[in-house]
């Protein structure tokens, strides 16, 4: 004899059912990973070999390197401290490119050494995190866009140039004897600063007229090459996180960062994103459970298949309690008409017992146990239950 298998539930879902509901969710994961995908493959060609004169990329020097080996200018990248501050004396232009990314101690070395080198110093793109250490007397303002200026100074190399893609950083200084030029609203982003010893130290606020892709527009060339060709060896600093001298004097203040500290602002903003559109999303799910509404069930529903199921659900989650109290309720519910007693107080201890009572004069049963009781303590003893509810009822319509 072959045993029945038992019949699933109206409540679980179908495999259908499941993919209509996470094909939306599953197809914004595909986009965002495509779309991912594809940005991180766009920009890491972009950003390869940035101001590195080795690089024949659009963002890279090479163009410049190679002009200025034919104009008899050596050109030397370095990656470390010690390198670019042992390069340095009167015949030799040091290019520091990112100038913000050295820490405080590095900054301090680096000035110790160009200020008495006799040589010249190019800060490219130097920020408020660097300019006043290694170009004293100079403060940053805020940064201007990139875009065709005219000297506006009495600079040689920068009249001869003519206009030139200047912006980004821009400068204020009260030196006396400073060339400033190509302002953008009163400020210049290109300064040129003497040194005591004799050489001098340019700032140029932004690094496009070094690029490859725009050395032959206007008078980039010009300006670039005039800048970097003023002595016969140019040491092309790149600054690098696995230079030695960048974690000397971060040792004792690491001790002291949070977790928090060590997070890049950019995960943060992300985070507090994510939070942003968790919660709105939130919001947009919990609209539609507004309050119940009385419909129309599509098809006909057996009440027996109702009970059934709902009683599954009951056992599948052991809510005992709550089933008990549905067949006490449902029984008290039924008894109330039939005592004499009110809807309103057929759930009342005090108006429904004392009527059961005096209609079973002769039950030693418990029945504020009975009718008003705790949760049974299992499944045997919750079918008792239904049996002695279902005697009781059957006894007040008999007698």
């Amino acid at each position: 004899m072959t045993g029945v298998a038992p019949s699933s539930t109206s409540m679980s879902p179908t495999g259908r059912q499941v993919w209509t509901r996470t094909r939306g969710l599953l197809l914004a994961l595909v986009i965002l990973l495509v779309a991912g995908i594809t940005l991180a493959a766009l920009q890491s060609g972009d950003q390869h070999g940035r101001l590195d004169p080795r690089s024949a990329d659009g963002l890279g020097s090479r163009a410049v390197a190679e002009i200025l080996k034919d104009g008899g200018v050596s050109t030397r990248v370095v990656t470390t401290l010690d390198e670019a501050t042992a390069a340095t004396d009167m015949n030799t232009t040091l290019l520091v490119a990112m100038p913000d990314l050295l820490t405080d101690s590095q900054q301090e070395t680096l000035r110790a050494a160009t200020a008495t080198s006799g040589g010249r110093t190019v800060l490219v793109s130097a920020g408020a995190a660097s300019v006043e250490t290694l170009a004293p007397g100079v403060r940053a303002d805020t940064p201007a866009p990139v875009a065709a200026r005219a000297p506006q100074c009495s600079l040689p190399a920068a009249r001869r140039a003519g206009d030139a893609d200047l912006g980004g950083e821009r400068y204020v200084t009260k030196t006396p004897g400073t060339d400033a030029c190509y302002p953008s609203e009163g400020l210049p982003s290109l300064v040129r600063i003497d040194d005591s010893e004799g050489g001098d130290t340019v700032l140029l606020g932004a690094a496009d007229i070094l690029y490859n892709d725009r050395l032959d527009q206007r008078g980039n060339a010009s300006l670039a090459l005039q800048l970097l060709g003023s002595r016969p060896h140019l040491v092309w600093y790149l600054p690098s996180l696995t230079d030695g001298s960048a974690t000397q004097d971060g040792t004792d203040a690491d001790t002291d960062s949070t977790f928090f500290d060590l997070i890049p602002s950019g995960w943060l903003w992300g985070t507090l994103q994510l939070t942003f559109a968790a919660a709105l999303a939130a919001i947009w799910r919990a609209r539609r459970l507004g309050p119940l509404v009385t419909e129309r069930l599509p098809v006909a529903i057996r009440a027996s298949e109702s009970t059934q199921g709902r009683a599954r659900l009951y056992r599948k989650v052991n809510a005992r309690d709550r089933a008990a109290a549905a067949l006490r309720s449902a029984t008290r519910t039924r008894l109330a008409p039939l005592l004499g007693v009110s809807a309103a107080n057929a759930h009342s201890p005090e108006a429904l017992l004392p009527a059961v009572s005096a209609r079973l004069t002769a039950s030693d049963r418990d029945l504020t146990a009975l009718l008003f009781g705790l949760a049974p303590a299992d499944d045997t003893a919750l079918v008792h239950l239904a049996d002695q509810l279902d005697a009781l009822e059957r006894e007040v319509r008999t007698s």
